[in-house]
């Protein structure tokens, strides 16, 4: 990113990058990246309940760098249908497998006992890729969905999909549960989705989120962009305005991390003030909620998110 952000700002805003030796880069990270790890009961008694449980999670899966803060607050993103992925994206660190091991057929009542042992007011629930299936995980994302809501009445719920090629009788199938929230990231900006993504395409994303949208069953349509691995400016502002026109409520950009050394290098490190000026541009093009800022994830603080969304509509 080297552009302005906007045309009348007085210069071009400065940005750091990572020097061009990868090797020489780790564990640089610039001054806005490091924060204190948090502390108390909390993070531990969220940890031991997982693992009682023997659920999977995006926060451990992904290395998602929020995972202690989130645990300290009692919550998690809970990741459906094994951990392991039929997709082999650039930037994500979940395994891959051709034939993942099938569902556990009582995964949904122990994803809605733990919701109800850790107290939480708002689900969000998460899922690998699983082209392998007939339906794709439609089936079984569903009776989590109906298993959480039996079980904890008055709960809200956030689904984070894959793009299930597309099918729309199979985005249907979630679509029938009533998430408060559907969720599919669109990732990254056009020009290098084909490299960061893996068989998911920008177009069919949008017509993924359009379709939702259509279908009027969710209270809210969201996606995310992670910024970083070497988008212009003007790319992020396109993909920010083509999500507004298929209807996306609520938006997230955050800053890629490298997960592992065999993952795509971070290209950038995007400032604060970088990540306000998006935030300030999708509010000026109509969309309603913006979350953009280094550690932003799709699922981070989706509880107060979804709380500012239902208060200003």
């Amino acid at each position: 990113m080297t552009q302005e952000l906007f045309d009348n700002r007085p210069k071009k805003p400065k940005l750091n990058k990572l020097p061009e030796n990868p090797e020489k880069a780790r564990g640089r990270f610039p001054s806005w990246l490091h924060r204190k790890l948090p502390r108390g009961e909390k993070l531990f008694e969220t940890s031991a309940q997982l693992k009682k449980s023997g659920l999977n999670t995006v926060c451990e899966e992904a290395k998602c760098p929020n995972r202690l803060e989130c645990y300290s607050n009692k919550t998690a993103t809970f990741l459906a249908l094994g951990s392991a992925c039929t997709r082999a994206c650039g930037f994500c660190d979940i395994d891959f497998a051709k034939n993942p091991l099938p569902p556990e057929k009582d995964e949904p009542i122990r994803i809605a006992d733990s919701v109800k042992t850790l107290g939480l007011r708002h689900v969000v629930i998460t899922m690998v890729a699983r082209d392998d299936l007939p339906d794709q995980g439609a089936s079984h994302i569903h009776e989590i969905i109906h298993t959480v809501r039996r079980r904890n009445p008055g709960v809200t719920i956030e689904v984070l999909t894959s793009d299930f090629s597309g099918d729309e009788k199979l985005l249907d199938i979630v679509l029938d549960a009533k998430p408060e929230i559907f969720n599919h990231n669109i990732e990254t900006v056009r020009r290098m989705t084909p490299r960061v993504r893996h068989k998911a395409t920008y177009e069919r994303t949008l017509h993924v989120l359009d379709y939702v949208k259509s279908q009027a069953k969710a209270l809210f349509v969201k996606s995310g962009i992670m910024v970083g691995l070497g988008e212009t400016v003007d790319e992020v502002k396109e993909t920010i305005g083509d999500l507004h026109k298929v209807g996306c409520t609520i938006i997230t950009i955050g800053q890629y991390l490298q997960a592992n050394k065999n993952k795509l290098l971070v290209k950038s490190f995007v400032t604060p003030e970088e990540f306000k000026a998006f935030e300030d541009y999708g509010h000026h093009i109509g969309v309603k909620h913006m979350y953009s800022g280094p550690f932003v994830r799709s699922s981070y603080n989706a509880s107060k998110l979804l709380g500012k969304a239902l208060k200003n509509g």
